[in-house]
């Protein structure tokens, strides 16, 4: 039972993908707030044609103290709305809007359900047909403003829609009966067009989602693709601070080309994969790594890394010295590394990369080493297993 329950409130409610969740969010919320102030102004302002047109045989209480009630209710939300709130500053301010709205729609909804059913129980028959009227014009353009907000936009249709539908059903007037089929048949396409626009908005954040996974990444091992490592060397030498110096890295295997020749692409490939993710733990948070092309992978450590300049080429190497199992291969890498620190060996990112890969393909060539290359060879030896 429950789980037929859990799977009928996914069904109802389906849950946003992690990779967009943040974006839909802060998306529901600046549609929100950017159509909520209409709809609150224009509510407040119907408030007295309500209050005129109602029957004059309801209690006042009815009559007046309900509409007066919603009408503080959207003069309140009005003048929220108008002052100068960034819901979309943040996912965290998003869901922290969404979710009050999602209270005082509800909460508005309240009163005005309460005011339509008391209203229409009390009327003479002549003006029944009023308050189910009136209550499912306003009910239905808050459902649409809600729209992108599911879960609110169900609740009114529960809170506002349900009850006084059930009340037309069983009134046993065929007017009521041909009401109730009009208000339930105009909420079911409401609710599916909201539907359907929700899942159109995740699929194409899902998409652009994706489509900035392509243009950032490399395909192959998920890491940053040169691209994006030269927009943050460019953004953390834009923050120019000489006393926090940061770190960038070259790497490249040694016989790379003997491994895929040996064991094929699709191991070679695996075995980038490995490398990329040994590279990636060994940054740790304080920096990034990326995939330059074939077989040269970049790091930049940040000022706030753990890792100094001078460990870099111990720390990182060391990472790729136990032996690989790719597809019941145990490969052993071999990997040569070119250091270059900011602001000493260079002011701006192709200075650095240029002295990275000298120093890189100078320890290559057996050029000598310096303080700031190193290599570490483990065995030459590939074997199968």
């Amino acid at each position: 039972m429950q789980s037929a329950i859990r799977s009928f409130l996914q069904r109802l409610i389906p849950p946003i993908p992690d990779a967009v969740r943040d974006e839909f969010a802060i998306l529901s919320a600046t549609r929100l707030q950017n159509q909520s102030r209409a709809l609150f102004l224009a509510m407040f302002l119907t408030i007295p044609f309500v209050i005129y047109a109602s029957s004059v045989g309801a209690e006042p209480w009815i009559r007046y103290g309900m509409p007066l009630a919603m009408a503080s209710c959207c003069l309140i939300g009005y003048i929220s709305l108008i002052k100068d709130r960034n819901a979309s500053g943040s996912p965290d301010l998003a869901r922290k809007f969404i979710a009050e709205a999602t209270f005082f729609s509800a909460t508005i909804c309240v009163l005005v359900s309460i005011w339509c059913v008391l209203g229409f129980v009390h009327a003479p028959a002549d003006m029944r047909l009023f308050y189910p009227f009136t209550l499912a014009m306003g009910s239905l353009t808050t459902i649409y403003t809600l729209a992108s907000i599911r879960l609110a936009a169900i609740l009114n249709i529960i809170i506002g829609i349900l009850p006084i539908t059930i009340i037309l059903l069983l009134s046993g007037d065929a007017v009521g009966w041909s009401a109730a089929a009009s208000l339930i048949m105009v909420t079911t396409f409401l609710y599916r067009l909201i539907t359907q626009q929700n899942d159109q908005s995740i699929r194409l954040l899902v998409l652009q989602h994706e489509m900035r996974q392509l243009a950032h990444t490399d395909p192959l091992t998920g890491l940053f693709n040169r691209r994006v490592l030269s927009d943050h060397l460019e953004q953390q030498i834009a923050a120019q601070d000489h006393d926090r110096a940061f770190t960038v890295a070259l790497i490249d295997l040694d016989e790379f080309k003997p491994i895929n020749d040996q064991f094929g692409h699709p191991v070679g490939d695996q075995l980038l994969v490995e490398v990329a993710s040994r590279l990636q733990q060994a940054c740790g948070k304080n920096g990034i790594v990326a995939r330059m092309g074939g077989d040269e992978f970049a790091i930049l450590l940040s000022p706030d890394s753990v890792i100094s300049s001078e460990a870099c080429a111990d720390h990182m190497l060391a990472a790729l010295v136990p032996p690989c199992t790719v597809q019941n291969h145990v490969i052993r890498i071999q990997a040569s590394i070119g250091i270059a620190s900011w602001p000493k060996d260079g002011m701006t990112a192709n200075s650095l990369f240029e002295t990275a890969d000298k120093r890189l393909y100078a320890l290559k060539n057996n050029e000598g080493k310096t303080p700031e290359t190193e290599k570490k060879m483990a065995s030459g030896t590939h074997r199968s297993i």
